[in-house]
This record gives C-alpha cells, structure tokens and sequence, in this order.
C-alpha cells in the first residue's frame, strides 16, 4: 500500500496577490528586459565617451555582482520553479537578497547610460521597481514556504536591495568555473549589445 506525500506548506505571504502576480512575472522574466534595451536602442540619445565609460562600468560591476551570486548559488538561481534545495545566505546573499537582481538592474542602467537616451532612466528605474518589487514578493513567499523561520531570520538581518556591510563571516562554498560558464550567454548578450550600441551610434544618434 503506498501513502500520499504530505501537501507542501504554502506560507501566507506566497498566497498573497502581490506574490500571484509576482508569479506569473517570474515564469516570463526572460522577456522584462525588454523595454529597458528597446527604448535606449531606438530613441537617439547622445552618446559620448563619459557615457560609455560610466554605462560600461555599470554594465561590469552589475555582472561582477550577478556573477559572485551565482558562484554562491550556483546554476538553481536560473530555475523557473519553486524547487530550492538550500537557502543561500552567504557571500553576496550576505550583503543583500537579490544580488542577481541588482546585478541586473545595474548593468540595465548601464546600457541606458551608454545610450544617452538620459530621460529614460528615470522610467526604467520605476519599471524596474514594479516589476520586480511583484516578483521578489513571490520568491519571498515560496522561501517562506520551504524555510520558514530560517528564512524569516535571515530576512529580517540581510536588505532586500543595496546591501549594506554584514556582521559576521560571509564565507560558504562557491563554484567560480561552474558560475563563469552559466553566465557566459549573458556576457555574449552583452557583447551583442554593446555591437547594437555602437551601430546605433554610427546610423542612429
């Protein structure tokens, strides 16, 4: 005779609206960076070389952060299901809760720095906010979920956002080839960026 596994915990905050919404945003994520790459590439803007070398290294410092996040987590942080394994709290989820996420909210920016397009910065920053202020609430909910306490401890001394210096050791394994290699369809994603930016520059601007 076989029994039926015990049904999942579903915290409060995952059943949330914000956290449904944020749902349906995650599964698609693929495509959020869209208007954030289509604007800066089709309004003219006026790029010089201060803009490419501040978006640039906004671009390096957000994969930098992107980057030592997935060495922590490893390859799980790229799933589009609620299946985690562990919950990482060390190295850069010491400093804040999402380093990939601001990775990627730096290295937008940066593009829309290279662009020159400057007036949509501030639009792509609000954008930013919505869309994963939702998504965020639904990983929260589904941390709380599997993790219950643990993650409520560990959320309550660690910043969503911008991190701020932790207390204690942020020491824990990290896989710096395995992260290199999954990251290396976003660097190409760049590079090809960075070619469509200066295209644009030539043809466009």
């Amino acid at each position: 005779m076989t029994t039926n596994a015990a049904a999942p915990v579903i915290s409060e905050a995952e059943r949330s609206t914000a956290a449904r919404i944020g749902q349906v945003l995650f599964k698609n994520r693929g495509w959020l960076p869209v208007p954030f790459l289509a604007v800066p590439l089709l309004v003219p803007g006026a790029q010089t070389v201060t803009s490419w070398s501040v978006g640039l290294g906004l671009v390096a410092l957000g994969e930098a952060i992107r980057t030592a996040g997935v060495a922590a987590a490893g390859t799980v942080t790229r799933r589009r299901s609620r299946d985690v394994q562990r919950l990482v709290t060390y190295g850069a989820f010491a400093w804040c809760r999402n380093p990939l996420y601001v990775g990627n909210f730096l290295a937008w920016m940066g593009f829309t720095v290279v662009s020159g397009v400057y007036w949509f910065l501030p639009v792509a920053l609000i954008v930013f906010a919505v869309e994963y202020t939702f998504i965020v609430r639904y990983e929260e909910g589904v941390l709380e979920s599997i993790f219950g306490q643990e993650y409520l401890d560990y959320k309550k001394r660690t910043p969503r956002w911008f991190g701020r210096p932790p207390k204690g050791s942020t020491s824990g394994p990290h896989d710096w080839a395995e992260a290199m290699w999954s990251e290396r369809s976003t660097i190409l994603q760049y590079i090809a960026l960075i070619g469509a930016f200066l295209l644009k520059a030539r043809y466009l601007d």
